[in-house]
């Protein structure tokens, strides 16, 4: 997986004046878990962002002023109810020979048949909960649909992989053609036109037929 460098420095106060500091020269007050101690460090709001505003999912590399390097996913953060900017960033340290959970997107290969013969895609799932060790974590999963018709569905035991192992049920479906409304439609009416046709006939032979003079005797 794809990761981005991140330059902080540690924080030695963490209180709300600090923290109001940091914000106000456009720095973010994060903190790191997962290690033998909780670690506070802010960084430049940018790098930050092209970690965050992005469909994408990658790796932090956390490089201290002090030499210290940490390697972490996004655990949580927090942004301005109003603006939008980032406020605070929890991330989560990696180690080599611990497996985690990411939340990886899902990238759909191919044409389906079924669209193009009128029916509609649905993809529900665009991110899928993998569980991998981080070397083995994947930038995306691909998603064949080329061979989906309508009615035809793509589960989640289709996508896996030798090096990861996907946390959902085995009847997950993760992208499926249905037909579209306006189809059914259409053959509603095709139906009714043809019902409507067929029932004046059927009126006019009943008709001719009781219209018939009895036989003289």
């Amino acid at each position: 997986m794809k990761s981005i460098t991140i330059k902080g420095s540690p924080r030695e106060s963490v209180g709300k004046v600090a923290t109001k500091a940091l914000r106000n020269a456009g720095k973010v007050p994060c903190v790191l878990y997962g290690g033998d101690k909780v670690l506070h460090f802010s960084a430049d709001e940018l790098p930050l962002s092209k970690l965050v505003y992005t469909p994408s999912v990658y790796t932090a590399k956390i490089e201290l002023e002090n030499g210290e390097v940490f390697n972490a996913i996004l655990q949580d953060i927090q942004f301005h109810p109003v603006t939008d900017k980032i406020l605070h960033i929890d991330f989560y340290q990696l180690f080599s020979d611990k497996e985690i959970t990411m939340e990886i997107p899902v990238v759909l290969l191919g044409n389906a048949p079924g669209v193009v013969n009128g029916g509609n895609l649905r993809f529900p799932y665009r991110k899928l909960k993998v569980k991998a060790l981080p070397d083995n974590l994947p930038d995306f999963i691909n998603a064949d649909i080329s061979k989906l018709d309508i009615g035809d569905k793509l589960y989640v035991t289709e996508l896996e992989g030798d090096n990861f192992t996907l946390l959902h049920p085995d009847n997950t479906v993760v992208a499926q053609v249905r037909i579209s409304r306006l189809t059914i439609e259409e053959e509603e009416e095709a139906e009714g036109e043809e019902d409507g046709d067929a029932i004046p006939s059927a009126l006019a032979e009943d008709g001719e037929s009781s219209g018939e003079a009895p036989a003289s005797k």
